[in-house]
């Protein structure tokens, strides 16, 4: 029996995937309708824009903000709902195979390191700090630590075992972990940008 199937059902994980995933979508959301929005009435400012440095526009015209063709919101919409899919499904006593757990945390991976490319972009190159684009960052960093840290603590992980153990235990440690990462985030924008003189 492998240690995923031994392991309770991750309720506080579950929980917090559906409340990252509702409110990561609600951001992805209003950044769609501010780029609808900016389409249909060109150079007209986004509701979220309230000052040169925070704003919506800059980014969501940027090259960076479709960085693949396509708007950046919309690989939002997609992915938070499949958070939200993966917490409800827990939630409703889905015991997810360690193949699933393992995809689900690779693209969660893959979320983080858009994310830190959106945020590199956004304080060094664009000079800018969207507030929806902030939400999604907020939620997407605790989020791949929490189940990175969950998938380690159930084995999903393969790591020996007392490097498991260790990092098994820091996984009561995430919203402190997500604290320390927010920290490096606003002092390297208020390192680049001074956004304290802005306040």
């Amino acid at each position: 029996m492998t240690s995923t199937a031994r392991t309770s059902r991750p309720i506080p994980l579950a929980i917090f995937l559906v409340f990252a995933g509702v409110v990561g979508f609600v951001a992805a959301f209003a950044l769609t309708l501010e780029k609808f929005a900016g389409l249909v009435n060109p150079g007209e400012a986004a509701g979220c824009d309230f000052s040169v440095l925070v704003q919506c526009t800059k980014n969501l015209e940027s090259a960076q903000g479709s960085t693949f063709g396509f708007p950046n919101p919309l690989i939002g919409l997609a992915g938070f709902t499949a958070v939200i899919a993966v917490g409800v499904g827990v939630l409703a006593g889905a015991r997810f195979a360690r193949w699933f757990w393992a995809l689900f945390n690779l693209g969660l991976l893959g979320a983080l390191a858009f994310v830190a490319y959106l945020i590199s972009t956004s304080i060094y190159y664009l000079g800018t700090l969207c507030p929806w684009c902030m939400v999604v960052w907020s939620v997407t960093i605790p989020a791949f630590i929490a189940v990175t840290l969950y998938n380690v603590k159930a084995g999903v992980i393969p790591l020996p075992g007392r490097l498991r153990r260790a990092l098994g235990g820091a996984y009561a440690w995430t919203p402190f972990l997500t604290l320390l990462c927010y920290i490096v985030v606003a002092l390297l924008a208020q390192l680049r940008l001074d956004v304290i003189r802005y306040l």
